[in-house]
C-alpha cells in the first residue's frame, strides 16, 4: 500500500488531491497547520491528519517522526503555498514589492518545501517507489512570462512567480541528486482556490489532475520535469 503526505491539504487543491488518492487506495496523511480544520477534512475523506506547519522546523520534524513511527512514506506532495496580496486582495507588483513580502513568500513556497523535503528524505529513500511532486505554477516559466503572446506575460506580480521558479530549480537539482526517485514539478492551471480569491477558471477537480497523475508515476516514469495536464512545459 502506498503512503502519501500532502502538505496544505485541508482545502483546495490539496484536499482534492487527497480525496482522489484515497480513492486510488493510498494511505493519505492530510497535512494541515490548523488542527481542527485538518481533523475535519481528514475525517471527511477517510485520511489521516498530521499537524504540519512548513515554516516551522519543530512542526515539520514532529510530523516526520509521527509518519516514521507509523511505518514510513512513499509519496510526498509539496502543495502548501501562499501568494502575498494587498489588503484589498490585489496583486503586489514590482513598484510595491518589498524584501519583507519577498521573504514571506519564499518562506512558505521555497524554504518550506525544502524544509519538508529534507525532513522526509530518509523515509522516502527507504521506499521502493519514492516520489515527490512539487506544486509549481505556469507563472514559474520564464519562457511564458517573457512571451507577449502568453497569458502569463500580463501577470504583474513578482514574489509568487519568482518563488515558483525557484521551486522548479529545486526540483531539477533534487531529481539529479536522487536518480532513483521520481521528482517533478507540476502546474495545476488557473484553478479557483482561496489562493487567488477563487478567480481561477478551472475547478479543483481539473487542477488536481496533474498532481494526482504525478503522485502515481511509476519507477520508469519521468523525473526532473515540469508538467501540466497536457504534457511538458517550457522552463
Amino acid at each position: 500500500m502506498t503512503t502519501t503526505l500532502i502538505t496544505g491539504a485541508n482545502k483546495g487543491l490539496g484536499f482534492e488531491t487527497a480525496r482522489r488518492l484515497v480513492a486510488e487506495g493510498h494511505t493519505v496523511y492530510l497535512g494541515s497547520r490548523d488542527a481542527d480544520r485538518g481533523r475535519r477534512a481528514a475525517e471527511q475523506l477517510g485520511a489521516r491528519m498530521v499537524l504540519i506547519d512548513v515554516t516551522d522546523d519543530a512542526s515539520v520534524d514532529a510530523a516526520a517522526k509521527t509518519i516514521a513511527a507509523d511505518g514510513g512514506l512513499d509519496v510526498l506532495v509539496n502543495n502548501a503555498g501562499i501568494e502575498s496580496r494587498t489588503p484589498d486582495g490585489g496583486i503586489i507588483g514590482a513598484g510595491q514589492l518589498t524584501a519583507d513580502i519577498m521573504r514571506q513568500t519564499f518562506e512558505t513556497n521555497v524554504f518550506g518545501l525544502v524544509r519538508v523535503t529534507h525532513a522526509f528524505l530518509p523515509l522516502l529513500l527507504r521506499s521502493e517507489r519514492p516520489t515527490i511532486v512539487n506544486v509549481s505554477s505556469g507563472l514559474a516559466s520564464l519562457a511564458r512570462v517573457t512571451d507577449p503572446g502568453e497569458p502569463a506575460y500580463a501577470y504583474p506580480g513578482v514574489a509568487y512567480p519568482a518563488s515558483k521558479a525557484a521551486v522548479n530549480m529545486v526540483t531539477a537539482q533534487y531529481a539529479k541528486a536522487f536518480p532513483t526517485m521520481r521528482i517533478n514539478a507540476v502546474e495545476p492551471g488557473f484553478t479557483a482556490t482561496d489562493l487567488n480569491g477563487r478567480t481561477g477558471t478551472q475547478t479543483v477537480e481539473q487542477g488536481a489532475e496533474i498532481i494526482v497523475r504525478m503522485a502515481q508515476v511509476g519507477p520508469e516514469g519521468p523525473t526532473g520535469g515540469y508538467f501540466d495536464a497536457e504534457g511538458p512545459l517550457p522552463w
